[in-house]
């Protein structure tokens, strides 16, 4: 009999090999994911949800409170707290700051906030949801200058909305919407700074292509001629422990290093996007040319990071 394994969270018995999923109400095939370190075997899709949740709590219990900024002046104050730690980071390894692009992400925000961020100096700004960055979008219209970058999963469905209004889209892993995505771009006689993501975690619980899938999708990618290839993008594992995240952005890097020698014409290998408010700062050691930092500008989101983490298995999303 094997030995019980349970969640440091909820003490949810995670060793049972297979079980009756909650969702379908039938018995699901094997699938293998990572949890607090631990090699999982199958289960289910509602052992695997609440896994990604206890992870997510196990990794914010040492997280540092962020300051919410309710005025100006607040965050004009954050983002000189940020852009100081990149600048620490970038000198703890020699690199300039100038090399790395500190990109706000404001999801979860309402207009009035993402107005003052405005006025304190961000001019792009990140969202997860296409429906929920449209709308600002189109809110914050007479802000001319403001550009929005698209950084969770895309399905086919939304392609054409992401080719209306964003400037960047940094979640490609799939043909079928790198396909929808050019055609409507070609319809609207413009193009899109694409980045590919890349699961360097290993677990089921994100989206991204396999890293040693990589170099095969890009081979495919200059038939669509209205997605300017800029680089890679991840999220690395959820935890405070450097030692587990580290090796998530170094993937990155090395992978990087050798789809450069291959790289077909037409596609730059320039940027990785990785780091966030929690880990921004070994990212950056690490070579990140592009964080993704949110609660560290605009203070702590009322939702959990799982609310944007759909599971890679659903066949539909009405609100991605």
């Amino acid at each position: 009999m094997s030995a019980r394994v349970s969640c440091v969270c909820c003490d949810t018995d995670v060793s049972r090999s297979r079980v009756k999923s909650k969702r379908h109400g039938r018995l699901t095939g094997p699938s293998s994911f990572l949890i607090l370190g631990l090699s999982m075997g199958p289960v289910s899709c509602h052992l695997r949800t609440r896994a990604r949740t206890c992870a997510i709590q196990e990794a914010t219990i040492n997280t540092p409170a962020y300051s919410t900024a309710y005025s100006v002046e607040d965050f004009r104050r954050n983002l000189a707290t940020v852009r100081g730690r990149i600048a620490a980071a970038c000198a703890r390894v020699g690199r300039d700051p100038v090399e790395v692009r500190l990109l706000p992400v404001s999801k979860t925000m309402p207009e009035a906030r993402i107005r003052m961020a405005y006025a304190a100096g961000c001019r792009e700004l990140g969202e997860n949801k296409v429906q929920e960055a449209l709308g600002k979008a189109e809110a914050m219209a007479d802000l001319t200058d403001l550009r929005w970058s698209v950084i969770g999963h895309l399905q086919t469905n939304k392609a054409k909305v992401v080719a209306r209004f964003a400037s960047e889209f940094q979640a490609l892993d799939s043909l079928r919407v790198a396909e929808a995505l050019d055609r409507r771009l070609q319809v609207e006689g413009r193009a899109l700074d694409v980045l590919v993501q890349v699961n360097t975690s290993g677990e089921a619980s994100k989206f991204g292509l396999p890293p040693d899938e990589v170099a095969r999708f890009f081979r495919d990618l200059p038939a669509f001629s209205s997605l300017r290839v800029r680089g890679l993008m991840t999220l690395a594992l959820l935890s405070a422990d450097p030692a587990r995240v580290r090796p998530c952005f170094t993937l990155l890097r090395e992978l990087r290093a050798r789809l450069r020698e291959e790289a077909p014409a037409g596609v730059t290998m320039n940027e990785l996007s990785m780091g966030m408010s929690g880990d921004f700062e070994w990212a950056v050691e690490e070579g990140a040319t592009i964080v993704r930092v949110g609660q560290a500008i605009f203070g702590p989101r009322a939702l959990p990071d799982s609310h944007y983490w759909p599971e890679p298995n659903a066949t539909s999303d009405p609100t991605s």
